[in-house]
């Protein structure tokens, strides 16, 4: 065999130029395989659906287009297209998918409701009216589909049809808020006071703070002359909202005694405008969504209000909330950024965009985002949260010097927040400030005798020094009286007993912290020492190699790879 291979080696040797790195004969006859059209549809399809988990809605639009070019019969993807075409804010390609979905799938009761939102948003009222409708023939029970449709009804002046529609949606679900808010407003045009006290009513026992129904119920009553029962209602609006303009003047009328039915009618029709359109519903929907975890379906209810509306910062709010939750950072970081300085959601808008770069580790981008927000809030409850997180992000970045300085602002403003003396104190035990750490904790204490987290730092920082050992422990104990279970403070008082030399019953209180925090390398080093110190050495060994594992402090890994090799040598 070995001089056959040599033979055949010495020809191609001699002749190197009869070499050929064509394919043999059998290959080249194969025809070439041609992906059928619908397995490429798949292929695009599940690659647009990762790319929609991952966040990447421009690349999913351009997987999602390429699949129903594959599979053009598909209506499931006609309406997924229109969703994300309608999240782009291109209402035009939203609608022509959505109307192709419906020619392809006439009876698919969502894609009628979808369309008819993409209707509404661009103000087609007879288009919007027709897709409700439909949407009801597939889905009677669709109570999205029945309260927009009564309250597109209500707009366009047809009180009858938009009282039996809502009565149907209140059929089915007697809780409906907006329901009752909507049927209200039919029988307060229609003239049925007493009617409409009746359903604002019922719908402030689902929700005594909805303000859209307080507010069209003083109106109601003063349409009656009943002035002391609109006071006492607007009074309700104003401690939901101590700044509604409107309610405040109103009801300064009132005490006056100025009863204006012309004037309250004219505020009744110019609220009608803003309110009798299902703008302020899809937004409150869309929440309704969010709170159940359905964001997919809140997204869509912001993108409608948003396509009418471009300028209402609240739902832009609310939709960059959504992306954030959907892990879709960059998407939210668009959202709230395009909410102006001048806007009352600017500063919330900062602090969540400061949540975000904070994840993606964007610290010198959190803290701007932070200090814009710090700007402008101006009430000193709000000031001492965002200066508490301005400071743990300096912390975070080791400026410590920034940090220090950050709460010592807000101790001057709340000069008896023990937990702000705690921080301080912490954060100069991190910039080596030893003194100054032992004087915040203290004060920490002496502000508040239950600050557990105090009274467990200052505890172990002695146990750590081996000093005051007794001091020590009864502050442990006094910390662990507040949170008995906290494995932190369980294993700083096993940590008092070891540097006692008590470490029988050390390894006691570090196995039981251990078993609370099993993660903490902190504590798994502090357990293997015990074991080392009892002469389980299998068992120290099996704790120092497992801090290795977790550990990602370079000075913990040095000291204990030490302990390692030094057990290693004993064994």
């Amino acid at each position: 065999m070995l001089a056959a291979c040599s033979s055949k080696l010495a020809k191609v040797q001699e002749a190197p130029k009869q070499i050929s790195v064509q394919p043999e004969a059998p290959f080249q006859r194969e025809p070439k395989v041609e992906v059928p059209p619908e397995a490429a549809g798949l292929g695009h399809f599940v690659k647009g659906q990762y790319l929609l988990f991952e966040g990447d809605f421009d690349q999913a639009l351009t997987e999602f287009a390429a699949a129903a070019a594959a599979d053009p019969g598909n209506a499931f993807l006609r309406f997924r297209l229109a969703s994300l075409y309608l999240r782009k804010g291109d209402l035009k390609k939203a609608l022509g998918e959505a109307e192709e979905g419906v020619r392809l799938a006439p009876d698919a009761a969502e894609g009628h409701l979808l369309l008819a939102g993409l209707y509404s948003a661009l103000g087609e009222d007879a288009g919007s009216l027709k897709e409700y409708e439909a949407t009801l023939r597939g889905d009677p029970g669709n109570q999205e589909a029945l309260l927009y449709l009564g309250a597109l009804q209500l707009k366009l002046g047809d009180y009858e049809k938009a009282t039996k529609t809502l009565e149907k949606l209140l059929a089915i679900n007697p809780n409906s808020v907006f329901g009752y808010y909507y049927l209200g407003r039919v029988r307060a045009k229609s003239q049925l006071y007493l009617a409409a006290e009746e359903s604002y009513r019922k719908a402030l026992e689902l929700n005594p703070k909805a303000q859209e129904v307080l507010m069209d119920l003083a109106l109601v009553y003063e349409l009656e002359g009943k002035t002391d029962e609109a006071a006492q209602t607007y009074q309700k609006v104003l401690q939901v909202d101590p700044n509604n303009v409107w309610a405040t003047k109103r009801l300064g009328d009132l005490y006056v005694g100025q009863n204006k039915l012309d004037d309250a009618l004219s505020q009744f029709q110019t609220l009608e405008r803003v309110e009798a359109d299902p703008r302020e519903a899809r937004t409150k929907i869309g929440l309704i969504y969010f709170e159940r975890g359905d964001f997919e379906r809140a997204i869509t209810e912001f993108n409608l209000v948003l396509a009418t509306d471009p300028d209402n910062d609240r739902v832009r709010y609310y939709l960059g909330s959504t992306y954030a939750e959907i892990k879709a950072p960059d998407r939210a970081v668009e959202e709230f950024q395009r909410i102006p300085e001048k806007s009352e959601y600017f500063g919330d808008s900062r602090l969540q965009l400061a949540f975000i770069y904070d994840q993606k580790n964007e610290l010198p981008s959190a803290i701007e985002a932070v200090k814009a927000a710090l700007a402008r809030k101006t009430e000193p409850k709000e000031q001492k949260d965002v200066l508490n997180l301005l400071a743990s992000l300096y912390r975070k970045g080791k400026d410590y010097p920034k940090a220090i300085d950050t709460l010592q602002s807000l101790i001057k403003l709340d000069p008896k927040n023990d937990q702000a003396h705690f921080q301080l104190g912490a954060v100069y035990d991190e910039s080596h400030n030893k003194d100054k750490m032992l004087e915040q904790m203290k004060l920490a204490i002496d502000l508040n005798p239950q600050n557990a987290q105090a009274l467990n730092y200052l505890g172990y920082s002695l146990a750590e020094k081996g000093v005051r050992l007794e001091e020590a422990e009864s502050l442990i104990l006094r910390a662990l009286k507040v949170e008995p279970n906290e494995g932190a403070y369980i294993d700083s008082l096993g940590w008092v007993y070891y540097q006692r030399g008590d470490y029988q019953r050390a390894a006691e209180h570090l196995e039981r912290a251990s078993e609370l925090i099993n993660d903490d390398p902190v504590v798994i080093e502090h357990l293997g020492d015990a074991y080392d110190k009892l002469g389980k050495t299998d068992s120290a060994l099996g704790r120092y190699r497992e801090v290795v594992k977790r550990s990602k402090e370079e000075e913990q890994l040095h000291r204990v790879k030490e302990k390692i090799k030094l057990l290693e040598r004993r064994i």
